[in-house]
């Protein structure tokens, strides 16, 4: 099949937080005074103009881009991209912090969407307002949680690079040998934990369900369509407190159901690798998972379906965790530059095959229109589904101190998880950490 990967793997792994980095960037962001271009815009005389772009991408990611490049520098004769950076996107925040500090940094950055909010503190970050609102493919066409992702302040601060949602994928097999019927749209989290318990096999080593145990990013961003689904929010209004006090409770205590029935597998290694060989292996029943995993479930020979995330409230909801193409303003001459190519990347055409190459779901409804999407789909068991929940999703908020409450929930669920904690105890000790770190200015 056309493969659907993605190198970075999932948002969640790709975002495990980095506090000092973090905090960090904010600084850059304030001291940075001019821009690298000062004594070279990348234009030589009479040349092309050449500008710098760190994709952070390896293996199918970096192959897709790479053609990409090529074919638009062939058609723009007078821009040159030089792609690389020699950095991986999990070191992107790192890398770019580092050469706002210095000076010196690229044009085009690949920067994950939970990192946009501290990065953009940077004078250097381009407003790129204008450009989408003027580019072929009108601004609302892109999926609600694209445009949110890179939108701060009523400004667009990124241009979308990818997109994925979360779902749940069932093994048929684990479900025909418990017993067990296969979910279907609509169902809840109760039939989750109760289904979770009955394809549990603690004889056979089988696991009703999985989740990351490391308290990072990819622990915690499970956790917002439960509390999103309650009424909660990650931040409350004014800034100060988190959004789920009140409904933090109910949403841990799915966990705590989980783990007193011995139904999940709590993986204790950063990256979910843990999880998912259980789940390749035949030994899980079900994984909240998003379509970066299609490939190795097929590759594994695996009989599986994909449905919607449960929900209390019986509508539908998803997290996606998008990330972006940020632009650095090196001078007029490679701003320029850049935006033309961000422009030329958002664009269908382009969209498309970064979506089959290298593993995403389409940025707009355009691009899900186009013949070579709508191939995919017949080639990929379960990925309409994906894209069906973008309609319900949301994104995390752009908020620079979004890392801080996402540790401190990613602590009280892992104290839940491992039965160290209750969840009403676990959630006061999170509102308490959180709720000091949202009252600093920032």
């Amino acid at each position: 099949m056309g493969a659907v990967h993605r190198i970075t793997s999932s948002p969640s792994r790709r975002e495990v937080l980095r506090g000092g980095a973090l905090a960090f960037a904010a600084m850059a962001g304030a001291t940075v005074s001019g821009c690298a271009s000062g004594t070279d815009d990348g234009a030589a005389a009479g040349g092309p103009v050449t500008i710098e772009l760190w994709h952070g991408q390896t293996d199918t990611g970096r192959d897709a881009i790479e053609r990409l490049v090529a074919d638009f520098q062939r058609a723009h004769p007078d821009i040159k991209i030089n792609a690389g950076g020699g950095v991986l996107a999990d070191a992107m925040l790192q890398k770019v912090t580092a050469a706002l500090a210095a000076d010196s940094y690229p044009d085009i950055a690949y920067v994950f969407g939970s990192d946009l909010a501290n990065v953009a503190r940077s004078p250097q970050v381009a407003d790129l307002t204008d450009m989408v609102n003027s580019a072929p493919t009108p601004w609302t066409e892109y999926w609600a949680p694209t445009r949110a992702a890179v939108t701060i302040d009523g400004k667009v601060k990124a241009a979308p690079a990818l997109i994925d949602s979360l779902a749940v994928v069932c093994n048929k097999k684990v479900f025909e040998k418990a017993g067990v019927d296969l979910p279907e749209e609509g169902w809840t989290w109760q039939e989750f934990t109760e289904t979770a318990k009955r394809l549990t096999d603690k004889d056979n080593g089988t696991f009703g369900t999985g989740w990351p145990g490391t308290g990072d990013e990819d622990t915690v961003w499970r956790m917002w369509p439960l509390i999103w689904d309650l009424g909660g929010d990650v931040i409350a209004p004014g800034g100060r407190e988190i959004g789920f006090a009140s409904t933090g409770e109910r949403a841990l205590e799915v966990l705590r159901t989980l783990a007193a029935d011995a139904s999940v597998y709590v993986d204790p290694k950063p990256g979910s690798e843990q999880m998912y060989k259980v789940f390749l292996a035949g030994r899980m029943g079900m994984v909240v998972t998003g379509p970066w995993q299609l490939p190795d479930i097929v590759g594994a020979d695996i009989d599986y379906q994909v449905v919607p995330l449960p929900s209390f409230s019986g509508k539908p909801i998803t997290i996606s965790g998008p990330d972006t193409w940020t632009v650095f303003d090196n001078g007029e001459a490679r701003l320029k530059a850049a935006r033309t190519f961000i422009t030329w990347l958002m664009q269908p055409e382009q969209d498309v095959r970064w979506d089959v190459e290298a593993g995403s779901l389409p940025l707009s409804k355009r691009t899900q229109n186009l013949p070579a999407w709508s191939e995919q789909v017949k080639k990929t068991e379960g990925l309409s589904v994906f894209v069906k929940t973008l309609e319900t999703a949301r994104v995390r908020p752009n908020d620079p101190a979004y890392p801080h409450v996402s540790k401190a929930l990613g602590e009280a669920v892992v104290a839940v998880l491992i039965g160290k904690s209750t969840p009403a105890d676990a959630l006061r000790d999170c509102a308490a950490k959180a709720n000091t770190a949202l009252r600093v200015p920032r």
